[in-house]
């Protein structure tokens, strides 16, 4: 039987550090305190050569991280979201803010304000099933709505998980890492590349589907989408306008019935 070849060196080690023991001394006259040394270092040696064995993990590429957030946003029950503008071009028509809690049916419930030839008009809106119903401030209950009508998307289509905005993730051009932020206690990095006019023109329709927009994603350490900046000609004649998207997914389920 030939000895281990990491034993030889292990027990000179040992006795290296236990001057006047005699090289030939058998592990079994060894004192109890070296003989636990000696097993103790081979079962590291053991471990370590296992280690070094198994394959590393392959790092993740920039397009992972966003196919992962694709996924997480697809596989939500519920996404509470908050999107707005800070500014729309002056006579422009279009969405300036639209809060609520969505599901993949698709479907939406919660406020928007658009503009009106500059004037801001807030609704309360619910879209499922293809049909919206919206209470506007001057009109006492819901009645049904064509978000068209003032240059709006339907908000029940940020939802749907073959042409809304997870799709985003998945449609981003040349991403690359940026800065890394902190919201809380968390730590997010920035995702940053561009978006075919095309594939934003399926969320919101008066898009310049000829255009590129620039995108910024926040990305959680576990790849969990919390925000996006998106700029570029939204609506036709006028300049660039950036939306910004926060975004908070929930295994919690919502039913949303029309009112």
């Amino acid at each position: 039987m030939h000895p281990s070849p990491t034993r030889g060196p292990l027990l000179r080690t040992v006795l290296s550090l236990s001057p006047g023991l005699s090289p030939g001394l058998s592990p079994g006259l060894l004192p109890g305190r070296l003989l636990r040394l000696l097993l103790s270092l081979l079962i590291g040696a053991v471990a370590l050569t296992a280690c070094s064995d198994d394959p590393a993990e392959p790092d993740r590429t920039v397009q992972d991280r966003l196919d992962t957030a694709k996924t997480a946003l697809d596989e939500a029950a519920s996404i509470n979201i908050d999107l707005s503008t800070d500014q729309l071009p002056s006579g422009t028509t279009g969405l300036v803010s639209a809060t609520g809690v969505g599901t993949h049916a698709p479907s939406f419930d919660g406020d928007v304000t658009v503009s009106v030839q500059g004037q801001n008009q807030d609704a309360e809106v619910v879209s499922t099933g293809g049909q919206l119903r919206a209470k506007l401030g001057f009109v006492p209950g819901f009645i049904p709505f064509d978000p068209a009508t003032v240059g709006a998307p339907d908000p029940a289509d940020f939802f749907d998980p073959n042409t809304g905005v997870s799709g985003f993730l998945t449609s981003t051009v040349d991403p690359v890492e940026g800065e890394q932020t902190r919201d809380g206690s968390a730590v997010l990095t920035q995702v940053s590349g561009t978006l075919p006019g095309a594939a934003v023109q399926t969320v919101v329709p008066t898009a310049d589907e000829q255009a590129s927009f620039d995108v910024t994603y926040e990305l959680t350490d576990g790849d969990v989408l919390r925000s996006a900046t998106i700029t570029g000609p939204f609506y036709p004649g006028g300049a660039d306008v950036t939306y910004d998207l926060r975004v908070d997914a929930s295994d919690e389920p919502v039913d949303i019935q029309l009112p």
